[in-house]
């Protein structure tokens, strides 16, 4: 699928949040989430369906079963999903753009990706979208998109429907010191400063306590507190240019012991957000080689916003072709990009939104 323009020139909404929806309750809250952030920050929303037509198979929305190469029949139920979804925006007062796009699902997001600032997606856990993207069978959405993206849990390990909060209040971001991890830190305290949020910075170091035996070359009490002193001052010293930027925000060091994934983890239990920087390893590599973003994507129970590498290698580029900034690029008007229909809906019933939140988190249903 080519999402360019006729002129060549990608499509850059630089305002939009992009959200796919397929038709499960955990696409549906993400919708929720991504609908109450472009209303708290003043952003567009973009809503996107997408389904594909193969020879050999049938198309299988959550909801619904389409036959085999019926496309009329799968747009049709593609509007039934963007008008319970559009009817869930509009109740938070976002009026959002619906969209229709063919294709393999995992592929249609990582082009979309080039064109968007921001794309949020449900995960329940086993199956769904977030599921083929994580998948070991196609690509990593979070390790290979081209702009951030935001996992909403649908429930937790247990199988329970988590609630999500319409303030944020407390963001995490783990700390890297690898390129994409530095510009996760400085995207979580932007967006924790928008928030009026407090902002733990968290470090997670080799576990040396119970492993170091005491005495000959292990090491003693006094000195792995020192240790863990000297990461926390070196944390400090690589947030201090944060605190300078954003003098009103509340900020906290913390080093622990253990493994990012379970530090990060235990941490969204308390958190609104966690932020985290993805090295790329998605798919299968990801899961042989080990991935933060992935195991955390798994495991969390609150929003994880990932900034990929990839992002961030873009970024540096165009930077470095053209030292404009990204709002001094106009955007390219949706009509004009190639393999992206727009659908026109009628504004939905007022209960359909109650009836869907009632599902999808009865504690926020009365938001909606």
């Amino acid at each position: 699928m080519d999402v360019r323009s006729k002129g060549g020139i990608v499509a850059k909404y630089d305002k939009a949040i992009l959200v796919g929806v397929d038709g499960s309750d955990a696409s549906y809250k993400a919708v929720w989430w991504a609908a109450n952030y472009a209303h708290h920050a003043g952003l567009t929303l973009h809503i996107v369906c997408a389904y594909s037509l193969p020879s050999y198979a049938a198309v299988s929305f959550d909801v619904t079963y389409t036959s085999m190469g019926d496309d009329k029949a799968a747009h049709n139920d593609a509007q039934t999903i963007l008008m319970k979804a559009k009817a869930i925006a509009e109740a938070q007062g976002v009026k959002a753009t619906t969209l229709i796009v063919t294709g393999d699902t995992a592929s249609v997001f990582i082009e979309l990706s080039h064109n968007y600032n921001l794309i949020v997606i449900g995960n329940r856990g086993k199956g769904g979208l977030a599921e083929r993207m994580l998948g070991t069978t196609s690509s990593s959405l979070p390790a290979a998109a081209y702009c951030p993206v935001v996992v909403i849990p649908y429930t937790d390990d247990e199988g329970n429907v988590m609630h999500l909060s319409n303030t944020i209040k407390n963001v995490v971001v783990g700390a890297d010191e690898s390129k994409w991890g530095v510009r996760a830190i400085q995207i979580a305290a932007e967006f924790a400063n928008q928030w009026g949020a407090k902002l733990t910075v968290l470090s997670a170091v080799p576990a040396m306590t119970g492993i170091t035996p005491v005495g000959a070359n292990g090491l003693d009490e006094d000195e792995q507190k020192n240790i863990m002193a000297s990461y926390l001052d070196d944390l400090k010293v690589r947030t201090q240019p944060l605190r300078e930027k954003y003098p009103d925000l509340q900020i906290e060091e913390q080093v622990l012991e253990g493994s990012a994934v379970d530090a990060l983890t235990k941490a969204s239990k308390t958190s609104d957000v966690v932020v985290v920087g993805s090295r790329g390893r998605g798919g299968f590599t990801g899961l042989i080689f080990g991935s933060v973003s992935q195991g955390l994507i798994q495991h969390a129970v609150g929003p994880v916003y990932v900034v990929p590498r990839k992002y961030v290698e873009a970024a540096e580029t165009e930077m470095n072709e053209n030292p404009r900034s990204a709002a001094d690029v106009p955007p390219v008007p949706l009509e004009t990009v190639e393999g992206v229909r727009q659908v026109s809906l009628e504004s939905p019933d007022e209960g359909v939104a109650a009836d869907v939140a009632s599902t999808i988190d009865p504690q926020s249903a009365q938001s909606l």
